[in-house]
C-alpha cells in the first residue's frame, strides 16, 4: 500500500468563540505536507488500488486549473511513488506562463508533464478522457477534483470515534466527493452541511448519486465566485489565523469558516450544539493567491 493510514488521526482543535455553541476543526491539512487534506483521502483507494494492479506502463492522468489543489496532490503522489503523471490544464494561455505559477511550477518539479488546452476543450473533458484512455490503456485517469466512488470510500477515513459526538459536520464543497463521503458514513443523528464554493446547479444531484443518504444541506459560500477572493474574506482569514493560529485557504476552508461564523451569529445552530468543521487543506494555493493580490495592490493573506 503506497498511501498509508497515519498512525494518529488528524488533530481536532477547539475554536474558542465565546458563543452558546462549541466549535471545533479537524485538521486534515496536517496529515501530509504535500498531499494535503481531503485530497489525501480522495486519492487513497484510487491510487492504492491502481498500484496493486501493477500496470505494465503506469501513468496517472488528471485535470485541473491553474491553482488546483488536486493537480498539486497528484503530482506529489507521482513523485513519491516514482510514477509518471500528466496534468491536463485548463487555459492554453498558461503554457508560456507556468513558471510564474507556484502550483504549476511545483507540479513540474514533481515531474508532472503539463498539457494546456482551451477552456472549450476542457468543457468536453469527458470526451477527452475516452481518447486518453485509448492512447494510454494502462493509465489511471482521475477526474477533476478526484471525485469518484473510490474517493467517497476514502473520505470515510476522515470519520472515526472522535467525530461521533458532534451534532453538525461541516465541509466546503467543490466537486461533491467529500460531502458525499461524510454524508454516507457519518452517524445517523448527525447533520451534514456543505458550503458550496462554486456555482453548479447540478451539484446536489451529483452528490445524491454518490451517497444513499439525504442527511446533507447545501448553502452558498462562493463569496463572489469560485476562486474569487474578496477583501472581506482576506480580513476574516487573517483575523482567524491571528486569533486561533490556524491558517485557512481563500478558496475552500476560508470561505466555509466565514459562513459558519455568520450562521453562528444568526443563531442557526441551537444552543449547546457541537459543530465540527473539516479543514480540507489547500494551503498550497495561498502563495499563488498572494501573487495575484500583490499585483492588484490589495492586502495579502498572512
Amino acid at each position: 500500500m503506497f498511501l498509508k493510514i497515519p498512525e494518529e488521526s488528524a488533530l481536532i482543535q477547539e475554536i474558542d468563540i465565546h458563543k452558546n455553541v462549541k466549535l471545533f476543526m479537524k485538521r486534515e491539512d496536517l496529515i501530509h505536507p504535500q498531499i494535503s487534506g481531503n485530497k489525501y483521502w480522495k486519492l487513497f483507494f484510487t491510487v492504492n488500488n491502481y498500484l496493486e494492479y501493477k500496470p505494465e506502463n503506469p501513468l496517472i492522468i488528471t485535470f485541473g486549473g491553474a491553482y488546483s489543489n488536486h493537480i498539486s496532490a497528484v503530482s506529489a503522489v507521482g513523485h513519491s511513488a516514482g510514477i509518471p503523471t500528466l496534468g491536463i490544464i485548463r487555459g492554453e494561455e498558461l503554457e508560456k506562463k507556468w513558471k510564474d505559477n507556484p502550483t504549476l511550477a511545483s507540479a513540474k518539479r514533481n515531474g508532472m508533464n503539463l498539457k494546456f488546452i482551451t477552456r472549450e476543450e476542457y468543457r468536453h473533458k469527458e470526451k477527452l478522457t475516452v481518447f486518453l484512455q485509448q492512447e494510454f490503456p494502462d493509465a489511471l485517469i482521475i477526474p477533476e477534483g478526484g471525485t469518484n466512488k473510490s474517493a467517497v470510500m476514502g473520505i470515510k477515513m476522515m470519520l472515526n470515534t472522535h467525530t461521533k459526538d458532534f451534532d453538525y459536520l461541516c465541509t466546503a464543497v467543490g466537486t461533491g466527493g467529500t460531502i458525499a463521503g461524510i454524508s454516507e458514513f457519518c452517524e445517523e443523528n448527525q447533520k451534514v452541511i456543505g458550503f458550496k464554493v462554486v456555482e453548479d446547479a447540478s451539484l446536489e444531484q451529483k452528490i445524491s448519486e454518490l451517497t444513499s443518504k439525504r442527511n446533507f444541506y447545501l448553502t452558498d459560500a462562493d463569496l463572489g465566485g469560485y476562486g474569487k477572493i474578496n477583501d472581506d474574506n482576506i480580513r476574516f482569514i487573517n483575523d482567524f489565523k491571528t486569533n486561533f493560529e490556524i491558517p485557512l485557504d481563500p478558496v475552500y476552508t476560508g470561505k466555509m469558516m466565514q459562513k459558519v461564523f455568520e450562521m453562528i451569529d444568526a443563531d442557526y445552530f441551537s444552543a449547546g450544539s457541537k459543530i465540527l468543521c473539516f479543514h480540507t487543506g489547500g494551503l498550497q494555493g495561498v502563495e499563488g493567491a498572494n501573487l495575484l493580490l500583490e499585483k492588484q495592490n490589495r492586502d495579502l493573506i498572512i
